[in-house]
């Protein structure tokens, strides 16, 4: 498809972003940490370290890690929220010339098992509120992870905070369950030895592997993206030509509530944050809306990212609104659809427009992003970013015109290698010249500007009709007396399937009828919801999309 976007790029945003200018993460890094040493790094329960701080001791767990006799691109697992550890032991990993695999610490036993099987991992670096679902598998592993480094929440708040944090967690709270990890490591020891050790400088190259960044999980066996650090490093030298001048190095600070082992977080946030030298404030649990908006409301931040859940849960938490907002300059929503009416909602409370972005962890993630001075919401997902080339295609894989929905396929320099271990599944959606398919249904207007219509598998068919849940969740969520809504197809006898809603209510007398009636104002007759069900609360990933596959199955 003939580039038509580039002629609607920002002023000073090339075509093409200068995606070689660093050879690894590595490279990025530690020209970032010695020019910005003496500037505060993150900030997690009220303490802040520098990046020579947070340097430190990420050289001291490299250090540490080199001396376990891990060798050059073997697998180390990560599993912990956002805490001042996850940092450090992300960098620390590549330091040593390692491969970060991100892992989420809710995972359950059987959901860990596969992880730790299909990346053969040979260390990980755990906290210890979920050690007990490593010790229920570690002994049945098919590849032996052989060290376990065990983090506790209080680890690097320094003295007397991390007692006081360690103690609340473990006899007040009670978030520590028993275990049993024979070897295992305190995080504090290893810095400590590390830090007498020498670090061997590790030299990754562009195809070496930085992550394997574990997706799919919700919708069948979770499969390992193979993200190199020349993808990395190039979505981040894309990101920055779209940025431009709008981002002050070393005086930002991002707001990092979506947790860092979800590619979102990680690289607008964690990476991005460190070639900027920003200041990233680490939300551990995001859930909490109270205390979330405590820790905000005294940040200053000037940069906040998250998905359509996390912005329509701080705007219904009470003293949200009066937070101070003026230095807020960019929100960056990403990882769902956004729905307008939290979109306007926000604008309207901080002053600040959401801007849209879309990504996969297939893309490092980024791949297509809205201009940053656009100022109203028009639900599009924006243009492609500098050296990002885009196909809009049909089932028989031919490329459909303008205006036209058909599945987005993507090409670019921040394209995975492919799944770890999964010829045939890498197959399946990358080809061999570099297209990689995604799965969502796009349209592109004549401007180059993309709308995402729907995930194709979520795409509910209504007596022939093609129906995209996006657009009826959209409407819903317009009603004043809704809080959230998810859309899901349901089979029926005479259509094949229909819409069916499940809404969470902020009008507790709201009813099924009036929900209809509304929809039946917005959308075609055969869109409108033929089932309507209401709920508490939406099931969700740990980053707050709304899971579909478990609306339809409960």
């Amino acid at each position: 498809m003939e580039k038509i976007w580039l002629e609607n790029y920002p002023p000073g945003v090339p075509a093409e972003a200068d995606v070689d200018a660093y050879s690894s993460i590595v490279a990025l890094y530690e020209e970032s940490v010695q020019r910005f040493a003496d500037r505060p790094a993150y900030t997690n329960f009220d303490v802040t370290i520098t990046y020579r701080e947070m340097d430190a001791r990420a050289r001291a767990l490299a250090a540490y890690l080199q001396g376990l006799g891990l060798d050059p691109g073997d697998r180390v697992a990560i599993m912990m929220p956002n805490l001042l550890s996850n940092p450090i032991a992300i960098f620390g990993v590549l330091l040593a010339g390692l491969t970060v695999v991100n892992t989420n610490p809710l995972y359950t036993a059987r959901e860990l098992e596969h992880q730790l099987d299909d990346s053969g991992a040979r260390a990980i670096v755990i906290v210890e509120n979920f050690a007990h679902t490593l010790a229920e598998v570690i002994d049945r592993t098919k590849v032996e992870v052989e060290h376990v480094i065990l983090v506790r929440m209080g680890d690097g708040l320094g003295f007397p905070k991390s007692v006081l944090v360690n103690f609340v967690v473990r006899r007040v709270k009670k978030l520590v369950p028993p275990f049993s990890l024979a070897n295992a490591v305190p995080f504090a020891r290893a810095l400590e030895e590390g830090a007498g050790k020498t670090l061997r400088p590790a030299t990754p190259g562009r195809g070496d592997i930085a992550f394997l960044q574990y997706t799919g999980g919700t919708t069948g066996v979770a499969k390992g993206a193979m993200l190199s650090h020349g993808n990395v490093v190039a979505n981040l030298q894309q990101t920055s030509a779209w940025i431009g001048g709008q981002f002050e190095p070393g005086r930002e600070v991002l707001v990092t509530a979506l947790p860092l082992y979800h590619i979102f977080s990680l690289v607008a946030n964690c990476l991005t944050g460190m070639k900027y030298g920003a200041l990233n404030v680490l939300i551990t649990n995001p859930r909490d809306m109270p205390a979330f908006v405590k820790t905000i409301a005294k940040c200053g931040f000037t940069v906040m990212t998250g998905v359509n859940t996390l912005y329509n849960g701080l705007l219904n938490t009470p003293g949200f609104a009066a937070v101070d907002c003026s230095k807020l300059k960019l929100a960056i929503a990403g990882g769902m659809a956004m729905q307008r009416a939290v979109a306007e909602r926000w604008q309207s409370v901080t002053g600040v427009p959401v801007i849209e972005a879309y990504g996969l962890t297939e893309t490092s993630p980024g791949a297509v992003v809205n201009r940053l001075d656009r100022r109203e919401f028009t639900g599009a997902i924006g243009l492609p970013l500098p050296s990002t080339e885009v196909s809009i295609r049909d089932d028989a894989g031919t490329e459909v015109g303008i205006d036209t929905p058909g599945e987005l396929c993507l090409r670019g320099p921040q394209v995975m290698q492919g799944y770890w271990g999964r010829p045939e599944a890498t197959a399946e959606v990358l080809s061999e010249d570099g297209w990689l398919r995604t799965g969502d249904m796009a349209v592109i207007d004549a401007e180059g500007s993309l709308r995402i219509v729907d995930r194709k598998k979520d795409m509910i068919i209504v007596s022939g009709f093609n129906v995209y849940p996006n657009e009826i969740e959209e409407v819903v969520a317009l009603h004043p007396g809704v809080l959230e809504v998810g859309a899901v197809g349901v089979p029926d006898e005479r259509a094949g399937e229909v819409p069916k809603i499940v809404v969470v209510r902020k009008d507790a007398d709201l009813s099924a009828e009036q929900i209809v009636a509304h929809c039946r104002k917005h959308l075609t007759g055969y869109k409108v919801p033929r089932r309507v069900e209401f709920r508490d609360e939406l099931p969700k990933t740990n980053v707050g999309k709304v899971l579909r596959r478990a609306l339809r199955t409960t």
